[in-house]
């Protein structure tokens, strides 16, 4: 099934929306950050395997495999379990909103990544929409900005994170051209929650004892944060450009804090309601801007 443009659109808001309950789920679980990755990445892969075998086509996909295209999928895994680590690390140098704002930045890595691979260039109207909706991010965390050297590390962990990601989905662009969504999906989940294994065995981190709450929250990060958000993004790939979906997880931060207004009872200030408008504008406008 190949959708329409703006159908394209309206399945990017959804899966943006389910990824914003990520937050939700990682503020709740109580559990280190390693662990909450690793179970996320797993509980998805497991959940997705019934769709793999069941089709004789994504069997066949996977049995076949080129060696470029299995290693690649197996990087996929390793980039995205090298964000998750970056990312939660950051957090425990600098503050959340100093991590938030600088991985937000990843629409600018991989606009730089999409031209230096592709030669696809973006209109000046786009990186304006681009630069307008991360400053609505930075307005939202305006106030919780952290100053020190140790915030520096933390906040250079999460600009490298960014690029990370940015990479993911670069990756993600021109495999989904070869190999079918379910087994690119669990293929680099697999692969991904193995290395995050390895990541909190070797922080000596516990994989059981947790809470009936913290595993309910596990399962929400990999059946609704994951597959139905994060696996929708792999599954339009095929047809919007890395860019598109870069850009478009933005709007991750308008989801969390609507989520926290009716689900944590958190207040969504003046500030923030600034921040929301300037970043639904930018993806406006960057996205007006590709059509064009």
């Amino acid at each position: 099934m190949t959708p329409g443009k703006y159908t394209s659109y309206v399945i990017l808001a959804l899966a943006v929306f389910f990824l914003s309950t990520s937050g939700i789920f990682a503020k709740v679980a109580q559990a280190p950050s390693g662990i909450i990755a690793f179970y996320r990445l797993l509980v998805a892969a497991v959940a997705l395997l019934p769709l793999l075998l069941c089709k004789r086509e994504n069997r066949e996909q996977l049995a076949n495999l080129p060696r470029k295209l299995l290693f690649t999928g197996i990087l996929s895994g390793f980039i995205l379990a090298v964000h998750y680590v970056l990312w939660f690390e950051s957090l425990k140098f600098t503050s959340v909103a100093s991590s938030v704002v600088l991985v937000t930045l990843q629409p600018l890595f991989t606009i730089l990544g999409s031209y230096l691979l592709w030669q696809e260039r973006c209109s000046r109207g786009g990186l304006l929409g681009c630069l307008l909706a991360i400053a609505g991010s930075i307005i939202i965390g305006w106030g919780d900005f952290a100053v020190s050297w140790r915030a520096f590390v933390g906040d250079v962990m999460a600009l490298v994170a960014a690029a990370v990601i940015a990479g993911y989905f670069l990756i993600g662009q021109q495999v989904r051209r070869s190999l079918g969504v379910i087994p690119y999906s669990v293929l680099g989940y697999s692969s991904g929650a193995f290395f995050l294994g390895l990541y909190s065995l070797a922080c000596g981190y516990p994989f059981t004892g947790y809470s009936q709450q913290t595993w309910l929250c596990f399962l929400g990060l990999a059946l609704v944060s994951t597959i139905l958000g994060q696996l929708i993004f792999n599954w339009l790939l095929k047809w919007l450009s890395a860019t598109v979906i870069s850009m478009s997880i933005l709007g991750e931060t308008v989801g969390t804090c609507f989520l926290g207004y009716v689900l944590l009872g958190e207040v969504i200030t003046l500030q923030q309601f600034i921040g929301i408008v300037g970043i639904l504008c930018g993806i406006g406008i960057f996205l007006y801007q590709k059509d064009r």
